[in-house]
């Protein structure tokens, strides 16, 4: 049986997406949605979807549409998964779950009464790079004891990863430290007991903190450093530095080398090197197998728990 899909967001990371599904089989885009009409039929021309929008209950009431993944702005992610969900649909929500613990409590208390599978776009548990250390540790070859992650951008203006004008405004906090709060609980195989945050000024035109830093301790003694900016200029990304009990890692998106920056072959650790297309992967099969899948709506809750935290702190 073909998984039929709408796509709401056809902006950079949908577009990535899209790509992934393209790879996979038994899976077809039937709709997509974006706030662009023009735009978003281009798009829909080039993969050939037959199916467009502006509004995404239009997508919803199609009786054909059995599940939805989101790329849309955040403040928006909550709300929809919701809709979604009451529509019968399964649904994949990118990172972040939601931009406040109680709109995350609530996609989760829903999730749990439609009996649908419901997941958050956690890339991080699915790049090779950090599956391949996963496994170890879920082998007791590896043990984490401090994790130290550099999440870099220049964006002092509002802009997308295409560099592209935004209609709405990212977020250190809610989105960026979301991907390594979750990974930290997820590699250490321990819940986050102590978490502490300070922020930069705050934008004046933004209205957001340009600079973060963050430390999380695990119950099981696990430390975590965060630095975040949308300063920084160059070089740009998320870098990793694994500290273990039986070596030092480094991880660079779906790359490794050990702390002699000699590089690790990860290509055997899944069917693809692309993050995005795992993570789809994962959800799909989660559908076809009626399961709970790796970064359920309900496995991720505890991250937002942190986040929440960590805001009232800053507060």
């Amino acid at each position: 049986m073909t998984i039929k899909v709408a796509l709401a967001g056809a902006g950079a990371f949908g577009i990535k997406h899209l790509d992934a599904i393209a790879l996979i089989e038994g899976v077809e885009v039937v709709s997509l949605v974006s706030r662009e009409l023009a735009k978003t039929q281009a798009v829909a021309a080039r993969y050939g979807i037959p199916h467009v929008s502006t509004e995404l209950a239009d997508s919803l009431a199609l009786a054909e549409v059995d599940a939805v993944i989101l790329c849309t702005p955040t403040q928006l992610h909550a709300a929809q998964a919701i809709a979604c969900l009451e529509a019968g649909k399964h649904v994949q929500v990118e990172i972040p779950l939601a931009d406040s613990l109680p709109d995350a409590q609530a996609v989760v208390a829903r999730a749990g009464r439609a009996g649908k599978v419901a997941m958050c776009g956690h890339t991080r548990r699915f790049n090779p790079s950090h599956q391949w250390l996963h496994q170890r540790t879920l082998r007791g070859e590896f043990r984490l004891q401090q994790l130290d992650v550099q999440t870099y951008f220049f964006r002092r203006s509002n802009m997308n990863a295409l560099g592209q004008p935004r209609s709405w405004t990212d977020h250190l906090l809610w989105h960026h430290a979301a991907h390594t709060v979750d990974l930290f609980a997820y590699q250490a195989q321990s819940p986050i007991v102590q978490a502490h945050a300070l922020q930069g000024p705050i934008h004046p035109e933004l209205g957001i903190a340009m600079d973060m830093s963050i430390q999380l301790k695990a119950a099981n003694g696990a430390l975590c450093t965060l630095s975040l900016s949308f300063n920084n200029d160059g070089p740009l990304g998320t870098f990793f530095r694994y500290i273990g009990d039986t070596g030092t890692y480094l991880a660079r998106y779906d790359d490794l080398y050990n702390g002699r920056d000699e590089q690790i072959d990860v290509s055997q650790v899944a069917v693809s090197m692309n993050g995005i297309e795992l993570q789809d992967r994962e959800f799909f099969a989660a559908i076809g197998e009626q399961r709970e899948p790796n970064a359920s709506v309900a496995q991720v809750l505890p991250c937002y728990e942190v986040l929440h935290r960590l805001e009232q702190q800053l507060r």
